[in-house]
C-alpha cells in the first residue's frame, strides 16, 4: 500500500486526491520493496471531477483485495495523438492505457503496442468479440495488441432547454438534416445561442466531416483490399455536408462565433449550455457530466440523420493496450488489472453488478448508451443485471436507443486516418470562415492531397 495517490483517494480531501494521481505519473512501474508488482494505469482527463477519483478509489481497493501482489497506482491520462511517440519514449505513459480503434492499426504496425494475444486466448474469450472490432486490433498475422473496451456510434447530442426556449418539443428531435438546421434556425433566434456547432481543429473536424459524408451516403476513402486505399472525398456526401455547414453558418446565422472548436472544448460550450445541437459519439455523455460539469436535466440523445443511396452511421471506440516497455511480471499484472477492471463487466454477472454499484455510489454515469465490442443480445443482456444501477436519464435518449440498431454501422477509414482526419479540417474551417469557399475546388484539391498521403 506504498501509493500516496491511494491513501490519499481512500480518505480525504478532493483537491489532494486529484493532485496525488497526477503526481504519480512520475512514478514508474516494476516490482516494489515488499515484492508486489507496481502498476501504474491510466485513470482519467485532467479535470475530472472528485466523484470520478471516489469510484476509482473503490475499484483499484476492490481490486487489490482480490489481487494482494499488485499495487495499483492511478495516472491521469488524456489520448493525444500528436504526442504519443514522445510520451511512450520519455517512459511518462502508463503501463495500461486506451488508445482509440483508429490509431490501433498504425501503432501496433510500428511496434508500440504490446501483442497479447496468448494472453486473450488463455483467458477464453477471444470469440466472444465482435470480428469486425477485433480486426482493429490484429495485425497481418492475425495477432492481437489490445483489448477492445468500448464502442460508439454517432450521435446528435442536444440541448432540451435550448428546445423548450425556441418552442421545439425535446421529445421530437430532428429527423432530417433539413430539420436540424431548421431547428438550429429557431434556436439561435430564440435563445442567441449556437442552434448548432460542429467540431473543426486537432484532427475532429475531419472525424465529424467523415461521420457526415457516411451518414449522408458518401465514404471518404475505399480499402482495396490489398494495403493500398483510394481517397474518394469528392463525393455528394462531403459536398452536402460542407454545403450544410455553409448555408447553417452563412445564410441562417445561426453556427455562432466559435469556429476552432474540438472534442474538448465543444464539449464544454455545450455542458455550459451554449450550444442546440452537435453530433460526437454517444458515449460522450459520461465526460459531459463527469469532465465539464452539465446539468443532466438539459440533456437529449438522438441518431445522426440518414439520408443518401448508402448511408449509415460511423462507429468508433477505444482498446486498452499495454506499453511495450514492460517487463513479463508487468505485463501479467497488466492483463490481470484490463480482465478484472474493463472487460469482466462485459462478460460477467457479478462483475458487472459490482462496477455499476461502485459507479452509482461514486455518482458517476451507468447506463450510458454504447455498441457493444461483444454481442448485442449480452450487452442487452448485461442491461437488466445493472438495471437497479442505471442513473444515466435514458429516457432523455430514447431517440437514439431505439433507432440506432436500425441503422448500418460503418468503421473509419483504416489508412492514414488521422493525417487525413487533419488534412479534411482546413476544408471544415475554410467553409466556415469564407463566406465564398469554392467547395467544388475544395473537394478537389483534397481528394488529390489525401490520395498523395494514401500512396506514401
Amino acid at each position: 500500500m506504498k501509493s500516496p495517490a491511494r491513501v490519499l483517494l481512500a480518505g480525504v480531501a478532493a483537491v489532494a486526491t486529484i493532485g496525488a494521481l497526477a503526481a504519480c505519473s512520475a512514478d514508474g512501474g516494476g516490482t516494489s520493496t515488499d515484492g508486489k508488482v507496481e502498476l501504474r494505469v491510466a485513470t482519467f482527463p485532467p479535470g475530472a471531477d472528485a466523484a470520478a477519483y471516489e469510484a476509482f478509489a473503490a475499484q483499484e481497493k476492490q481490486f487489490e483485495d482480490e489481487n494482494p501482489d499488485i499495487d495499483i497506482i492511478g495516472v491521469e491520462y488524456e489520448w493525444e495523438g500528436p504526442t504519443f511517440a514522445v510520451q511512450l519514449a520519455g517512459g511518462s505513459l502508463p503501463d495500461v492505457f486506451t488508445v482509440p480503434f483508429t490509431d490501433s492499426k498504425t501503432l501496433l504496425e510500428n511496434g508500440q503496442l504490446m501483442d497479447v494475444t496468448d494472453e486473450i486466448e488463455e483467458l477464453g474469450y477471444t470469440d466472444s468479440f465482435n470480428p469486425i472490432i477485433l480486426d482493429g486490433v490484429k495485425d497481418a498475422d492475425g495477432r492481437i495488441y489490445g483489448f477492445p473496451r468500448q464502442a460508439y456510434a454517432m450521435g446528435l447530442h442536444y440541448n432540451r432547454e435550448l428546445f423548450e426556449a425556441a418552442g421545439l418539443d425535446p421529445d421530437q428531435p430532428p429527423t432530417t438534416w433539413d430539420e436540424v438546421r431548421e431547428y438550429a434556425k429557431k434556436i439561435s433566434d430564440a435563445t442567441g445561442k449556437a442552434g448548432y456547432a460542429q467540431m473543426a481543429i486537432n484532427n475532429t473536424g475531419g472525424w465529424q466531416l467523415t461521420a457526415q459524408t457516411v451518414a449522408r451516403g458518401g465514404r471518404t476513402q475505399v480499402d482495396n483490399q490489398d494495403g493500398t486505399a483510394e481517397s474518394t472525398i469528392d463525393n455528394d456526401g462531403t459536398k452536402a455536408t460542407l454545403q450544410f455547414l455553409h448555408d447553417v453558418k452563412w445564410e441562417d446565422d445561426s453556427f455562432g462565433s466559435k469556429v476552432d472548436l474540438d472534442w474538448g472544448t465543444i464539449n464544454q460550450e455545450f455542458a455550459a449550455g451554449n450550444i442546440g445541437m452537435y453530433t460526437s459519439g454517444s458515449d460522450v455523455y459520461t465526460a459531459l457530466v463527469r469532465d465539464f460539469g452539465m446539468d443532466s436535466s438539459i440533456y437529449g440523445l438522438t441518431v445522426v440523420p440518414t439520408e443518401g443511396d448508402d448511408p449509415g452511421t460511423l462507429g468508433g471506440g477505444d482498446i486498452a493496450v499495454i506499453s511495450p516497455t514492460v517487463d513479463d511480471a508487468t505485463k501479467a499484472a497488466a492483463v490481470t488489472w484490463i480482465d478484472w477492471y474493463y472487460m469482466q463487466k462485459l462478460l460477467d454477472e457479478d462483475a458487472a453488478v459490482q462496477d455499476a454499484k461502485t459507479l452509482n455510489e461514486s455518482g458517476q454515469a451507468v447506463g450510458t448508451p454504447l455498441l457493444p465490442v461483444l454481442s448485442r443480445e449480452l450487452y442487452e443482456e448485461s442491461l437488466t443485471w445493472i438495471e437497479p444501477y442505471i442513473n444515466v436519464p435514458r429516457d432523455q435518449m430514447t431517440a437514439f436507443t431505439d433507432s440506432i440498431w436500425d441503422q448500418v454501422p460503418v468503421g473509419e477509414p483504416k489508412k492514414k486516418t488521422q493525417e487525413v482526419y487533419a488534412l479534411l479540417d482546413g476544408l471544415v474551417q475554410t467553409v466556415l470562415t469564407d463566406e465564398n469557399a469554392d467547395i467544388d475546388a475544395l473537394l478537389a484539391q483534397a481528394q488529390s492531397d489525401a490520395q498523395a498521403l494514401l500512396d506514401q
